[in-house]
């Protein structure tokens, strides 16, 4: 395992806290890392493991688990099958991409009872009709979400753990950094973005001597894939999907960023799009972003289902899907965004970073809009609303991200005077150093992770 990830820390913990009384589910898109991080644990901290890759297995190791009635023998056939021996209480057990192959999942609530070994299932589209139709679903599980490398993970990977330690104790002071690391920084930060999360593209851009196409070459690969899987696994709605999922670039690029279902499908509705939407959320390709009506109270309970943007689920994608590699080399991309002189697109990939972020913490994503009757537009604009998330004292988190140096803070002024009562903190993301300003906490992007 190249990168250090850190939900092998989580692994470790669930391994310690079930002792076998509980399966481990870990969702997440394809090509993140699940089974590279699972193997590890299977040979770092079991005496022995097998891996059944439900991608590969053939028919008669699918055959095992029609006849579970005598788990000794269903044991005994994995075991000479994979020519791995188990050890009681000391062996794992991987069923790496469980959805294609529901039964075995099924077969978790027998095989956890029997106590004899631990279980790890690794899969996407856990939650698509398909993948659960027929099958009585396991309360033998416990459910862990995978996301691509976040940014500390890359710094880790690239060597700037110092740099990491004094991001977070400067934002624990509430100072900004030295100038020059602070440069230092943010030219790391954009390097992410630009290379995205996704582990074949990280380690193809530093094993190539930081070279932006090595990465390139592995995200289009991915997006690739994932246009395949929608092919395949959407079914009835597949076009549906493909249309939402090729068009993220565009509805990015508009000063609203949100789905327009009318560049879709004349005379769409929300209502159609349902299962699409979902498909592109539970795969994990995708982050969605609903509109809070209200933030008064819980933004769950004031969810406006019409009103949604869609960020990619790794901005290193979203890059990749906005460009071609024409426009990448001709244009002269990347030079552009790491000098920040890429404008509209650039603020795209900010916030879509920022999105990412938010999602690997476990945050739902939603963003606020006032619509002017007068003016015939909206006079306020917050990006992203994150809370305390307490049922008692809820408190709220306003959040707008910049990626120029140069804006106003005008949305959030106009939020406070609606909703200053609820309101814990203000922050604006932006490229500069890390100040306070009339009560908005204003940080650079390389600072979300320690800030949330």
């Amino acid at each position: 395992m190249k990168i250090k990830r850190k939900i092998y820390q989580k692994i470790s913990e669930w391994k310690q806290d079930c002792r076998g009384e509980k399966a481990l589910l870990i969702e997440g898109a394809r090509r993140i890392g699940k089974s590279t991080v699972v193997e590890a644990i299977g040979r770092n901290e079991y005496k022995s493991y097998v891996m059944i890759d439900f991608n590969k297995a053939s028919k008669k190791i699918l055959g095992y688990f029609d006849n579970l009635i005598n788990l000794d023998i269903f044991f005994e056939l994995i075991s000479l099958e994979y020519n791995v021996k188990l050890y009681p209480r000391e062996s794992l057990i991987i069923f790496d991409e469980i959805q294609k192959f529901p039964k075995a999942r099924e077969a978790i609530k027998y095989l956890v009872a029997d106590g004899r070994y631990d279980y790890i299932e690794t899969g996407s589209l856990i939650s698509i009709k398909e993948n659960v139709e027929n099958i009585t679903l396991p309360s033998e599980e416990r459910k862990l979400k995978m996301y691509p490398v976040d940014f500390e993970e890359f710094m880790v990977y690239m060597g700037e753990e110092i740099l990491l330690a004094y991001i977070a104790d400067c934002y624990s002071k509430k100072q900004p950094l030295d100038q020059k690391m602070h440069a230092k920084a943010m030219h790391l930060f954009k390097e992410y973005m630009l290379v995205g999360g996704m582990p074949q593209a990280v380690v193809a851009f530093a094993e190539n001597r930081r070279d932006f196409a090595a990465a390139d070459i592995e995200k289009r690969d991915i997006l690739d894939l994932y246009r395949n899987d929608i092919k395949k696994a959407a079914k009835k709605y597949n076009s549906r999907v493909s249309a939402l999922f090729e068009n993220i670039p565009a509805y990015l690029s508009t000063h609203e960023k949100k789905i327009v279902l009318k560049r879709v499908e004349e005379g769409a509705s929300f209502d159609q799009y349902d299962d699409p939407l979902f498909w592109l959320d539970d795969s994990m390709i995708c982050n969605l972003c609903y509109k809070c009506n209200d933030p008064n109270v819980g933004f769950a309970l004031n969810k406006n289902d019409s009103a949604v943007k869609c960020y990619m689920g790794d901005t290193g994608l979203l890059v990749s899907l906005a460009f071609s590699e024409n426009e990448i080399m001709n244009e002269q991309l990347y030079r552009q965004i790491m000098n920040e002189r890429l404008s509209l697109n650039e603020g795209m990939i900010y916030e879509n970073a920022i999105s990412q972020m938010m999602a690997a913490k476990g945050r739902k994503l939603y963003f606020y809009t006032r619509y002017n009757e007068e003016k015939h537009r909206n006079d306020i604009e917050i990006d992203f609303l994150l809370s305390n998330e307490r049922k008692t004292n809820f408190k709220v988190f306003p959040v707008e991200v910049k990626s120029s140096k140069n804006y106003t803070a005008t949305s959030l002024g106009r939020f406070k005077e609606i909703y200053g009562k609820k309101i814990a903190a203000q922050y604006i993301i932006h490229p500069k150093n890390l100040s306070i300003d009339k009560e908005i906490i204003k940080i650079p992007p390389y600072m979300f992770p320690v800030a949330f």
